[in-house]
């Protein structure tokens, strides 16, 4: 006879730091909007400022017709397209992106994205440091 113990027991939890949640309207996200790689308008999310192992977390907005200029960073990153539709080039290769395509890039390649839809795309950005 098989018995089926209903209670999910979770390893203790350490409260090292205090629980942090970060809106699209708090003052520490607003604080830091920027234009992204000439075309996008960007907020950090959460930053090294907080973060202890991801370098950040970012939304940015792109208007039709505008692009985030082809550029390199020296961190690994993944585009998660929200809303709207855009071309994504990584390195070589170009393909059409739509909400819920995640696109990973690796440290060091180029990418850029170009907004060639009729409404603002929307993508959170995140980006971890090579270790």
């Amino acid at each position: 006879m098989n018995s089926i113990n209903p209670i999910i027991q979770y390893p203790a939890f350490r409260k090292e730091t205090p629980l942090i949640v970060r809106n699209l309207n708090d003052k520490e996200v607003i604080e830091t909007t920027y234009r992204a790689h000439g075309g996008a308008i960007a907020q950090m999310i959460l930053d090294r400022r907080t973060l202890k192992e991801i370098g950040f977390l970012a939304i940015a907005s792109l208007k039709p017709g505008k692009e985030i200029e082809a550029h390199v960073d020296p961190m690994e990153e993944i585009y998660f397209i929200l809303s709207g539709s855009g071309e994504m080039r990584v390195g070589g290769e170009a393909r059409a992106v739509k909400p819920g395509d995640a696109v990973w890039i690796p440290t060091g390649d180029s990418h850029a994205l170009y907004n060639d839809g009729d409404e603002d795309c929307i993508v959170l950005v995140v980006a971890s440091p090579a270790w």
